[in-house]
């Protein structure tokens, strides 16, 4: 009974002290899949992301990003950021976030990102860009 006990405290502590891993397939809330191949010692990484949302009639493509991570903490929920260079419009968006492990851990990769689209003039900056947020979790 008291064996029982302290395993399963013990457990989701050691799963929430789990360091967080960017490699891998992550999909977003809307469906959108993103690959994260292996970080270097410098902590850059690169890989590819293929939305499943634009405003464009264009064919979606696979675009390929590229990012940092910092260095994590001792908590093990590091920092990073990356772009994508869309490969099917005239726009590059950019994602900042930290990595979490919930108590199960689960991993997430909460960010925000920023999309700037091409205008034609200086006039219609205005509108060329878009903010928001997405929740990434690991596919595999």
């Amino acid at each position: 009974c008291c064996l029982l006990l302290a395993l399963a405290l013990f457990v989701p502590g050691d799963a929430a002290s789990r360091k967080c891993d960017l490699q891998g397939l992550w999909r977003n809330e809307l469906g959108s899949n993103m690959t994260i191949l292996a970080m270097n010692t410098a902590g850059t990484f690169s890989g590819s992301y293929h939305t499943a949302v634009a405003a464009t009639n264009k064919q979606i493509l696979v675009s390929p990003l590229q990012g940092v991570q910092q260095h994590p903490s001792a908590k093990g929920h590091g920092t990073f950021g990356f772009t994508v260079q869309w490969h099917f419009s005239d726009s590059t968006t950019a994602f900042v976030g930290q990595c979490f492990v919930d108590h199960r851990g689960k991993e997430t990769l909460e960010t925000t990102w920023l999309l700037r689209e091409e205008v034609l003039s200086h006039k219609d900056t205005w509108k060329a860009t878009r903010v928001g947020t997405s929740i990434f979790t690991r596919i595999k």
